[in-house]
């Protein structure tokens, strides 16, 4: 996190709370001696005396030391629980640690010589533990704090006896959590109390405690015992960057001069006063926000954040409409100046808004603020691939669908960055595909597999979101596990990695196998067995939302097919990686499994596969996973399809399951109807909405990153850009352009890009050139008849 310099004398002055600017993380990234994977480091963990560890609390760190002369490089090993921010004389390097469990705790490695000086040098560190309050995803031993040099130069700054302490006292400890997410409390920070300038070399430190001793780093699995089995970082650092707000939408009692928000025209707001303004960034963001205020000595600043404004009756309506609404009251911040001047508060967490709304109330002092902005923050996704076509209504799709992915990704995968954070194994795998088409990026896919796989319960199966304090268990997700790991095996050449999970696929496809009762599909099942948001008839037997019938009383041809599909991956992989034994196995248990859920649950009358054998449900989506399984011939396959379409007394999908529906309209040959499915994602963006919904309206969530499907069937349908061959080694392209004149793409492969241009030539011809990279071949597929591909340049005219 390094401060900009071109803010000026206000951005530098660090009598300020915390500024940040991580433009220039990814280069700082370093590479651990492996002394420290494999043996116990020299640092102790260090934290505060005298109090609890396990309850809520800021903490600062310290430690001075001096150099004769700038070294050639500085590297240290650095981590912390709850969280921390580390500086090197006064500037912002670098935060963590990246999520993950106690058994599997990560440490960052950083070279910060580029921030040291020849003289007196200080490292110093906020860490925080929430407490009871903390984000569901943060699991947490407690308090602590520790850095390892890398060499024996470094150990100068090792944590230890010789660093200082201080409690923060400015943080006042929140009293509930919020009611409406799990990511954590907003801060209420009292500027009255806070130590100013603690992290430069010249604070006066005298009154700091030495820190408590919790003992040494442990390296994950080298010792019988740990606090923290630690390993490294394995994703690069977030993106950061300065973002202003756009607009003010509305004030009370007071007027904002049109030069405020690009930081030239101050805020005066007399004493006595109470104010609002707010702000609309125009766009969903995730941020730091930062506001810069001076005097005002007992006032009180509220910042409030939304996805959206919200009427009488709570309902969001268009996005873009402010009249008649006001801010929901689901969370904000709280910051009590002390009348000092330039005075900067930003939250120790990234917040998520389009709306961003101050409340103010001055006492005897008039209040300044001198400015407000944000700096964006994400996984650095770069946007490698690109898409475009006559239909300029897909460029509005692609860029809001971007948009959600990018939010919906930071050191994991999360469902929503408004309410949860979380990362669920039904959206990443959505999430994950996206990655790899729009940003030829894995490093992300990798450690949710991994943390999914660390996350495995004796029992089976992995639990559902991963990393979390509070666990819970989606048996359905366990299966897209499975399904994610066979995504990783065909899009990337890694047989060592996909080898690492295949006990894990035999333990969830055992519990399942557990479950089959004498019918010959599964029974009844424990846990939540989430399928979609769809709701109607599904919950006649008021299981828990979303869920189908027979999750209760038994037989669910959904979730049994579900399984089936699974059974179906592995069969691929076990085949290859040599256990034949097992595939077959696993072959002849999902063709006893079709055959039951077909003769149970088949409806000849409607032409439909019903829910249960009680035929009194049907939907589209267990006549989807038909489809997929395989369970009818292939013209039966097409019939059925089409049913599903047009009959709308079925049961609908919602956003998340329509991308099963889409891998089904593919499956049978109709991907060239694609186009009539985005209908919801357009009026998604005619709603106001820059980001994707969870699902329709009325939607809780306005960003969830499954709804950025498109991104990945973009390449995956229209231009039919596929993997022919496990690890990616060949690709068939088979574009499905539907009623589209053009499209160009240019797709991401780690052999380099695969570009098409390619437009409709009299009614079912088609001309254009395909590139592929050298070192990649392949087929292109039109309307029947092939051309073989190899890397180059080749002219396509059917």
């Amino acid at each position: 996190m390094i401060k900009a310099n071109t803010f000026g004398i206000v951005f530098t002055f660090l009598g300020l709370i915390y500024g940040l600017n991580l433009t220039a993380q990814k280069s700082q990234q370093a590479v651990p001696s492996i002394q420290w994977l494999n043996h116990k480091w020299n640092a102790q963990w260090i934290s505060y005396p005298d109090v609890s560890l396990k309850e809520y609390g800021v903490f600062n760190f310290r430690k001075t030391f001096n150099l004769s002369k700038n070294p050639d490089e500085f590297i240290i090993n650095v981590s912390g629980d709850n969280r921390y921010r580390l500086f090197v004389n006064g500037i912002e390097v670098c935060n963590g640690p990246a999520r993950g469990d106690l058994a599997n705790w990560r440490f960052e490695t950083i070279n910060i010589v580029g921030y040291l000086k020849p003289g007196k040098n200080v490292l110093a560190a906020v860490v925080w533990n929430f407490g009871e309050f903390k984000h569901i995803a943060q699991v947490s031993f407690k308090t602590a704090f520790i850095i390892q040099g890398n060499s024996s130069a470094e150990e100068i700054v090792n944590t230890g006896n010789n660093w200082k302490v201080y409690k923060n006292e400015a943080y006042i400890p929140p009293v509930v959590r919020p009611s409406h997410t799990t990511i954590g409390p907003g801060e209420n920070v009292q500027a009255s109390k806070y130590p100013y300038g603690w992290e430069l070399a010249d604070f006066n430190d005298d009154e700091w405690k030495i820190p408590k001793l919790l003992g040494k780093g442990i390296p994950r699995g080298k010792f019988t015992f740990w606090d923290w089995g630690l390993v490294p970082r394995n994703i690069p650092f977030m993106e950061n960057k300065f973002q202003r707000i756009k607009e003010v939408e509305q004030t009370e009692n007071i007027t904002v001069g049109k030069n405020f928000l690009k930081g030239k025209s101050p805020i005066n707001i007399p004493a006595n006063s109470k104010v609002k303004i707010l702000f609309d960034q125009t766009f969903l963001t995730t941020a730091y926000p930062e506001i810069i205020v001076s005097d005002g000595k007992a006032s009180t600043i509220k910042i409030s954040y939304a996805e959206a404004l919200v009427d009488e009756n709570g309902i969001k309506g268009n996005r873009n409409q402010v009249e008649g609404k006001i801010m929901p009251a689901y969370y904000s911040d709280i910051f009590k100046p002390d009348g000092s001047k330039n005075r900067r508060f930003q939250t120790l967490w990234f917040r998520t808004y389009r709306y961003l709304e101050l409340t103010v109330e001055t006492k005897n002092e008039a209040l300044v603020i001198e400015d407000i902005y944000g700096y964006f923050t994400a996984y650095p996704f770069e946007e490698k691939a690109s898409f475009k076509s006559n239909d300029t209504a897909l460029k509005s799709i692609w860029d809001v669908g971007w948009r959600t992915a990018r939010l919906c990704a930071g050191e994991t995968y999360y469902d929503c960055p408004y309410y949860e954070q979380l990362q669920y194994v039904g959206d990443t795998r959505i999430q994950a595909l996206i990655s790899l088409y729009v940003a030829g990026d894995d490093q992300l896919m990798r450690n949710a597999i991994e943390q999914f796989h660390n996350s495995l319960l004796p029992m089976g199966l992995t639990q559902s979101r991963y990393p979390s304090n509070e666990p819970q268990v989606i048996p359905t997700f366990s299966l897209l596990w499975i399904e994610m790991v066979h995504d990783f095996w065909m899009h990337r050449d890694d047989s060592v990695f996909v080898k690492k999970y295949l006990n894990g696929i035999r333990n969830v496809l055992n519990w399942y196998q557990q479950q089959i009762d004498e019918t010959g599909m599964l029974g009844s099942m424990d846990w939540w067995n989430f399928v979609d948001w769809s709701f109607g008839s599904w919950d006649s037997e008021k299981p828990i939302g979303g869920t189908p019938p027979g999750v209760i009383n038994g037989n669910s041809s959904i979730i049994t097919l579900q399984y089936v599909h699974a059974l179906q991956m592995a069969v691929e992989m076990f085949e290859v990686f040599g256990d034949k034994h097992q595939a077959q196995e696993y072959r002849q248990l999902s063709k006893s499994l079709i055959s039951s859920s077909y003769n149970l649950c088949w409806d000849d009358k409607r032409g439909l596969l019903s829910d249960t054998p009680e035929k009194t449900s049907f939907s589209q989506h267990a006549n989807i996973q038909a489809i997929l399984t395989g369970m009818l011939k292939p013209q039966g396959n097409k019939i059925l399809f089409e049913k599903i379409l047009r009959d709308e007394n079925i049961i609908q999908t919602t956003f998340y399951f329509k991308f099963y529906l889409i891998q089904a309209m593919a499956e049978v040959g109709l991907a060239d109807n694609y186009l009539s499915i985005l209908k919801p994602w357009t009026e998604m963006i005619n709603m106001g909405l820059t980001t994707f919904a969870e699902t329709p309206e009325p939607t809780r969530s306005d960003c969830h990153a499954w709804s950025a499907s498109p991104n990945y069937h973009f390449f995956s349908i229209i231009c039919g850009i596929n993997p022919m061959s496990a690890g990616f080694k060949t690709v068939i392209i088979e574009p499905h352009m539907g009623k589209l004149e053009y499209i160009e793409a240019k797709m991401p492969h780690f052999k380099g890009d695969i570009i098409l241009k390619l437009k409709r030539k009299n009614k079912n011809g088609i001309e254009g050139i395909i590139i592929l990279p050298e070192g990649l071949s392949g087929k292109f597929v039109w309307n029947g008849k092939e051309n073989l591909l190899t890397g180059g340049l080749h002219k396509i005219n059917f």
